[in-house]
Order: structure tokens, then C-alpha cells, then sequence
């Protein structure tokens, strides 16, 4: 499944940085490389935001991280970590990106998703219905095989794990 992208193209790629860090770190052990996601999504076309939906928690841990994607010139959503009694914790992004998908459509010509979630099943197919391109960048293994039916594109990261992934130790990248 390939669709025709030109250089004169508006894009725009949201980032579900919690589903492409588990993701990485569940199926290869490793760290994601943001930059060449974002670079692997644009495809040569023209860039009109890249924006990263990170999770900010109490002890600040992910800061140096933040300040990473920033000086990539990707522009940071952040939300505070839900923390409920009895210790359960959640961090949902969902509902924020798609809003951002739904507004950025206003100004692109493709939305980028870069998130193997199937909750987005419904925001690809609202862009595809306005004659927008819906496209995913995600780790096969993981990622929803509706979302990847429903996306006009789906570029999968396990493929070129040597690009897209950082190794987390000594350790080579699991196949």
C-alpha cells in the first residue's frame, strides 16, 4: 500500500511518544530514533509541524528527553501523569491528537501518525473523508492491523530497526 507523495506536499507528524517508546523497548530493547521517524515521515515533502505528545511526571526524569526533541525542531505537547489511588498511573494522549489531526487537516496535505494504537482507526478515516492523506509510521509487530488496513500508507519501523532504533546497552538489537 503506497501512495503518490510530492515534494510540494504539506505534512504534518503527530507523535504517540509513549506507544513508539514501549514499543521500542518491549519488542527490541532499544530507544527510538526520533529524528529519523520524522524524517522517514516527511518523505521529502514539506514539513509544516512535528509535533511529540510526551507524558511529564513527578520527578522530571523525562526533561533531558524533552529538551532532545525540542532542538530536533519537534514542538512538545506535554500532560502531567495521572497518578489515582492505589497506585494505578495513566497517560492518554489520544483525545489530544486527534484534535491536532483534526485541525492541522485545515492546512495540510497529509497527517503522519507516528503510533501503532487502533484508537486512531476513526481519526484516519474522518482525514481520508476531507481527501487528506493518513499515513503510519509504527513498529509492525505492535501496531493495530485495522490501523494499518485504515492508514493510505503504513511504513513499518521494524523493518529498518538499524535506522530507527538507539540501543539501549551493549546489546544488539533483537531481530
Amino acid at each position: 500500500m503506497s501512495v503518490i507523495k510530492h515534494k510540494d506536499q504539506r505534512v504534518a507528524v503527530l507523535i504517540d511518544v509513549q506507544n513508539m517508546y514501549h514499543s521500542a523497548r518491549n519488542l527490541y530493547n532499544a530507544r527510538v530514533n526520533f529524528n529519523e521517524i520524522v524524517r522517514q515521515a516527511v518523505g521529502g515533502r514539506r514539513l509544516v509541524r512535528a509535533l511529540a505528545y510526551v507524558v511529564r511526571t513527578k520527578t522530571g526524569e523525562e526533561k533531558p528527553f524533552i529538551e532532545a526533541l525540542s532542538k530536533l525542531g519537534i514542538e512538545i505537547r506535554e500532560k502531567d501523569l495521572q497518578e489515582f489511588f492505589g497506585g494505578a498511573k495513566k497517560a492518554d494522549w489520544d483525545v489530544g491528537i486527534t484534535i491536532d489531526a483534526v485541525r492541522l487537516s485545515e492546512i495540510v496535505d497529509a497527517v503522519v501518525l507516528a503510533s501503532g494504537d487502533g484508537d486512531f482507526i476513526p481519526v484516519l478515516e474522518y482525514l481520508k473523508g476531507r481527501g487528506r492523506q493518513a499515513e503510519v509510521i509504527a513498529f509492525g509487530r505492535t501496531a493495530s492491523s485495522r490501523l494499518r488496513e485504515s492508514a493510505d500508507d503504513f511504513i513499518d519501523l521494524g523493518e529498518n530497526k538499524e535506522k530507527f532504533l538507539i540501543k539501549t546497552s551493549r546489546k544488539k538489537i533483537i531481530k
